[in-house]
């Protein structure tokens, strides 16, 4: 299963990389800034996106030991979007030895009962 997830979200991760990249060398983002604010839809993506963002936040923010980390990876979150958030899915999969579930990869890093 884990080697299952590390393929989905390794292609995941290329695929918005690669996105990203083709379409800034395609359209500046800044330069269309005025036309797309005004589009409702773009005005609902962004308040969308924002909204994910808390809610993934959250979740590093009860796996992570360290208030630092949460804040970088939330700063992270909300300016490189999905590529920020498959990468840091990757790294919970890739430390999870060989004999432990994947479920440790989405739960709290910090040892119950200590």
């Amino acid at each position: 299963m884990k080697n299952i997830l590390i393929t989905i979200f390794g292609f995941l991760f290329i695929y918005i990389i690669y996105t990203i990249v083709a379409t800034s060398l395609e359209s500046n983002l800044f330069t269309e800034w005025d036309f797309l604010a005004s589009i409702p839809w773009m005005q609902a993506t962004l308040i969308d996106f924002y909204i994910n963002t808390i809610v993934i936040a959250v979740w590093v923010a009860f796996k992570e030991k360290h208030i630092t980390k949460t804040i970088v990876w939330f700063i992270a979150f909300c300016l490189l979007g999905s590529a920020a958030t498959t990468f840091y899915v990757l790294l919970q999969l890739f430390k999870l030895s060989a004999d432990e579930p994947v479920s440790n990869a989405f739960l709290t890093s910090r040892k119950l009962g200590k």
